[in-house]
């Protein structure tokens, strides 16, 4: 059903924690469409015991290679629940790797991935400290009451004060043992995360979508500033901030426009998306769309999609100044829209459930299998689809903080391959390529930071980097894992994501991912066609001896050439409905073929 909201949807369990989408005219999910989470009771994160530093772990097709725990002045020897000193999101650029803290933010050379060394530590108390990078510049976001505009541990304690910092602070990285405050900007909610977004068209500036979830600060603070509702046309609420850095002056950043994201276009009505509530008998209570948590952005295919509290919604930036709302969508199983990752080739939108906020045990075995889950979403033509859902298929206990949370993709080529960050739930690799049927590749987890108390821990995000996977784990440090060969993933396709290398990684600014001709590319769509009785024997018996021959360097141009053709005769016959096949990835393996004879 077509609402304003968009469409109200419910899902079917089908097996485990994969699910299949389907619409309801009421938003109603019927209990015989919402069975009882299921699981392995033999899964070997069931019952791990309880620990600060030396909780039990489980580990599945992960290799756990490199761990280093939170530095001096990130953490407090007292109690692992320290609100203030807590780990949050990552950043990367070249072999470094900054953390965010609510404290400020630490530096880690990772040259060596196994053995990560910390090479500087910034105190800046700034609450939540979501931060991306771009050349040498650092961006940092702030929101708490008492964050100082210098970076002082003293805090501020009027309620109105000019020295109080709410929003982002932008840092020179050129000295990475000395980092500089060289602006800020300050919005009037504050920034809990922001996004990096580039305009192909300008090599001068940057843009930062500042996403602000406090409520909005008197104006005799900071001018301009608005707790009123719709009513008023200059409300704080209901709208973003966005920034414009020029790379060259970055003192001179400065908020550019304030876009109503949330506008209808032929009312002009502010508030036009959800208002809050829930969705009918047996849904969630769904916070209002008066701000986004967190903003996606993908600049090659002039889309971001964000994550908006009561909404999901797709913009368009083809113009970062100016974003436009192209779709917005609407899920009675969701409670907090919190973020979003599209898969590589712009067809697809997972977005999160952050329900409980991040704070509150939302993996027990009593908890619904819909309910703080990641939602998976088909793009086309502008428009969203729900296609399934995806939860951690393995129950949490009461005392550890469990819901969706940050992750990354993988650079499978052919696949859709995502590795996320579920708090005390550990992490989780997951195949999404069959939207409405995502399953579990890898896992790792810890036991409960204790057994008798609730704390804050686990991974705020887990992100690939250059061939790792990197956890940023809110009580414990950082974690470093490589994947490992298992019946879900071949080495081929480990290998083939391994040749993905990038200079910088913000998360939130998605670049396209390419891959070289190379015979681990080749290889890798052979062995998943394989997998999946794509392809006939004959012809992968013979393709993989082709592919053994390039590796060793001893397959000629021609013979190469000619199994390209032979792909292509398949694809013909596949079009001509005469055989069965993929011919999809028959095409892409013969194009690496065509290009290994360069």
């Amino acid at each position: 059903m077509k609402t304003r909201y968009g469409t109200l949807l419910a899902v079917i369990l089908t097996a485990g924690t994969m699910f299949t989408a389907t619409s309801v005219l009421s938003g109603q999910v019927p209990d015989s469409l919402a069975p009882a989470f299921e699981w392995d009771p033999n899964d070997p994160r069931v019952g791990l015991g309880a620990g600060w530093m030396d909780a039990e772990s489980a580990i599945s097709n992960l290799e756990h290679i490199g761990s280093v725990p939170r530095p001096e002045g990130f953490f407090d020897p007292a109690t692992p629940g320290a609100e203030n000193l807590k780990n949050s999101d990552l950043a990367f650029q070249g072999d470094y790797l900054f953390q965010g803290n609510y404290n400020g933010f630490q530096v880690f050379d990772i040259s060596n991935p196994r053995d990560p060394q910390l090479e500087a530590g910034i105190i800046c108390p700034t609450e939540q400290g979501d931060l991306t990078i771009y050349g040498d510049l650092l961006i940092v976001s702030a929101q708490s009451r008492a964050s100082r505009l210098d970076c002082g541990v003293e805090g501020v304690a009027d309620s109105v004060s000019v020295e109080r910092m709410k929003g982002i602070r932008i840092f020179d990285i050129s000295d990475l043992q000395n980092p500089t405050q060289v602006a800020t900007v300050q919005a009037c909610r504050g920034s809990h995360t922001h996004t990096l977004v580039t305009d192909p068209n300008d090599e001068e500036n940057i843009y930062v979508y500042i996403q602000g979830t406090s409520g909005p600060r008197p104006s005799e603070e900071l001018a301009g500033c608005s707790d009123a509702g719709p009513e008023d046309p200059n409300t704080s609420l209901f709208r973003i901030e966005v920034v414009r850095i020029p790379i060259d002056a970055p003192e001179e950043a400065e908020i550019v426009s304030l876009p109503r994201l949330f506008a209808d276009a032929q009312t002009g009505n502010i508030a036009a998306l959800w208002s809050g509530g829930d969705h009918g008998p047996g849904t969630q209570e769904t916070s209002g769309t008066n701000r986004c948590h967190d903003i996606t952005a993908y600049p090659e295919i002039g889309l971001a999609a964000g994550a908006c509290s009561g909404n999901g919604i797709l913009l368009d930036i083809s113009d970062p100044i100016n974003p436009i709302r192209l779709h917005e969508v609407v899920d009675p199983n969701f409670a907090y829209w919190h973020s979003a990752t599209f898969n590589n080739d712009g067809t697809k939108i997972l977005f999160t459930d952050e329900w409980g906020g991040g704070r509150g045990a939302r993996c027990r075995a009593s908890d619904p299998p819909t309910w703080g889950a990641d939602a998976i979403f088909t793009l086309e033509d502008g428009e969203m689809e729900l296609a399934g859902y995806y939860k951690l298929p393995v129950p949490q206990t009461s005392t550890e903080n469990c819901v969706a949370h940050n992750g990354s993709m993988i650079p499978v080529p052919g696949r859709d391959i995502m590795v996320q960050g579920w708090y005390q739930g550990g992490l989780s690799v997951m195949d999404f390529t069959d939207p409405a049927n995502p399953f579990e590749i890898a896992f790792f987890d810890r036991g409960p930071v204790s057994a008798e108390a609730l704390f804050s821990g686990g991974y705020w995000s887990t992100y690939w980097y250059n061939g790792h996977i990197y956890g940023s784990e809110i009580a414990r440090g950082t974690d470093v894992f490589r994947l490992a060969p298992s019946e879900h993933l071949s080495q081929a396709e480990i290998e083939a994501a391994e040749l993905v290398m990038v200079d910088e990684l913000n998360p939130q600014h998605q670049e396209r991912m390419d891959w070289p001709d190379a015979v681990p590319v080749a290889q890798a769509y052979l062995d998943q066609m394989v997998r999946a009785n794509r392809i006939r024997t004959e012809s992968a018996d013979a393709l993989s001896a082709v592919l053994e021959r390039a590796d060793r360097g001893t397959a000629s141009p021609g013979e190469l050439r000619n199994a390209a053709a032979g792909l292509d005769a398949e694809i013909a016959a596949i079009a001509a409905g005469t055989t069965g096949g993929d011919a999809d990835r028959m095409t892409k393996l013969a194009d690496v073929l065509r290009g290994l004879t360069n």
